[in-house]
């Protein structure tokens, strides 16, 4: 997983008001400045976040968070560049990525033997157990239960009226560039 930690820069964020920041340098934005602030707050008359700058700042929070509870061994293989590691150390950080990354989600269908449900590109629907899964989300599914929508012509020429179809597949490997959205069951 190509995933880059020692390029961010997190931003800490109070949880509450009477908190103290971790960092000691000057805060990035007002709601930081006010966050931080622990006297009576000044009239804000600065522009509300934008989308892009809110994500943002939401990130290095969750990104702070999960650095403090990481063990010091592991966030120095995380800060480090993947080049400069041995094979172990890229497993180690691997197998940390997927117990606590967006890959934890297959990572606990896999252990746990529960199903999916995968929305794919071409508008159909599986319902599954993954049996294996990579980083690219290419995955090994068993008991596949694909499940899509027709809407049939009439002699006439005009739509039909929507038929759900669905048929069942033992085994299936499903590439990953065709997956949408996977939601545990």
């Amino acid at each position: 997983m190509a995933l880059s930690h020692g390029s961010e820069s997190p931003a800490t964020i109070s949880e509450a008001p009477t908190t103290p920041t971790l960092d000691t340098e000057a805060p990035h934005s007002a709601t930081e400045a006010l966050a931080t602030n622990t006297e009576a707050p000044a009239i804000n008359t600065a522009a509300p976040l934008t989308d892009t700058e809110a994500s943002a700042t939401d990130a290095g929070a969750r990104q702070t968070r999960f650095s403090r509870m990481i063990d010091p061994k592991l966030q120095e293989l995380l800060n480090k560049p993947r080049s400069e590691l041995t094979e172990y150390e890229i497993a180690q950080v691997e197998q940390h990525e997927f117990a606590v990354g967006p890959l934890s989600l297959l990572y606990t269908a896999v252990r746990s033997h529960t199903q999916v449900l995968i929305s794919m590109r071409n508008n159909r629907k599986l319902l599954a157990r993954v049996k294996a899964f990579d980083r690219h989300c290419n995955m090994i599914l068993e008991n596949v239960k694909e499940m899509w929508t027709e809407t049939p012509r009439l002699s006439n020429g005009k739509k039909g009226r929507p038929v759900n179809k669905d048929r069942f597949i033992s085994k299936m490997f499903l590439r990953g560039d065709s997956v949408i959205l996977v939601l545990l069951s």
